[in-house]
């Protein structure tokens, strides 16, 4: 994944309206001079935590994700949406948080996320990504501004854990999750092997206080877009007025000194962030410990395993 840009596009957004979205991320998307080839390979990865939970709000908005389809299937793209759950399938979540129900109609394949290519990443961990993330021509990152219990918040780039597939996830918080910062890191060393693409975020109604399934609606009134995800949380800290140090991603960027992790560097063709600030987003002061304690970890499993057989496609 290209690192390089410190290009952001922020504009705001105040309703899930697909054809006032579908506008918004085209402006966001000839912004960052990101342009999509005929019949390119095109993969949405929303955030699908879990279906069924809080009125649909860890997830990304079902509207959101079909104006983001409609676009890229009317420029002639072959447009696949999937993810990798906390419980259940991809399919199974997308059924009962409302997306298939929005994409029907639309020439956009939902499977699940199942072949797997094993790659060891910069840290020396070693991780099975779902091929569809890795074969795609452009890879879309969907994800969702929400705060987070472990990380104070979740941004574009803690969405792309999500390429990640199956059991392993939860594995990693409880292998990783209280060693230095070694979970923190092999996030950040996802982006090194992942393809390019682009993160379009829905921060038109955030998730506040608690993550990331149980917070509360928050009305950020905010998309936006950046081929670097790093610049792109970035920018959105400053427009939550959130101290960037206090993120444990930002934080393992920061150290690494990648592009994006400062914003005096960052450059905004659109809005800049201060035009979009909001007072009042609260993310959790004292974060839990990022590791499971092994008993949460077969609860969990099982969780996971009849959840799968409770939505199946």
């Amino acid at each position: 994944m290209d690192l390089r840009s410190v290009d952001v596009g922020l504009l705001p957004c105040q309703q899930y309206d697909r054809r006032l979205i579908k506008q918004g991320v085209a402006r966001l998307l000839a912004a960052l001079e990101l342009q999509v080839a005929f019949g390119s390979r095109v993969l949405l990865k929303p955030n699908l935590v879990i279906g069924g939970r809080n009125n649909g709000l860890p997830c990304t908005n079902p509207e959101f994700v079909a104006a983001v389809a409609q676009l890229f299937v009317d420029h002639g793209a072959r447009v696949m949406v999937s993810d990798s759950p906390a419980f259940g399938s991809a399919k199974g979540v997308m059924a009962s948080c409302g997306i298939t129900e929005a994409l029907k109609g639309l020439p956009v394949e939902l499977v699940n996320f199942s072949a797997v290519r094993r790659l060891k990443l910069p840290c020396g961990i070693s991780v099975g990504i779902a091929r569809q993330a890795l074969e795609c021509d452009l890879l879309v990152n969907l994800p969702k501004v929400k705060a987070h219990g472990q990380l104070f918040v979740s941004l574009a780039v803690k969405n792309y854990f999500g390429a990640l597939v199956g059991f392993q996830k939860p594995w990693l918080h409880a292998r990783y999750g209280d060693v230095d910062n070694r979970f923190e890191s092999l996030l950040i060393d996802l982006l090194a092997v992942l393809p390019n693409g682009v993160s379009l975020v829905d921060g038109i109604v955030a998730m506040h206080e608690d993550g990331p399934a149980n917070g509360k609606p928050f009305p950020l009134a905010v998309i936006g877009g950046a081929v670097n995800p790093v610049a792109l949380d970035t920018a959105l800290l400053a427009i939550l007025k959130l101290s960037p140090g206090q993120s444990p991603l930002w934080r393992e960027g920061a150290r690494r000194k990648l592009i994006g992790s400062s914003a005096a560097e960052l450059v905004f063709p659109l809005a800049a962030p201060a035009q979009l600030a909001v007072d009042g987003f609260s993310a959790p002061e004292r974060l839990k410990p990022v590791t499971f304690h092994p008993g949460r970890l077969v609860v969990g499993a099982i969780k996971r395993i009849m959840a799968r057989f409770d939505h199946q496609p």
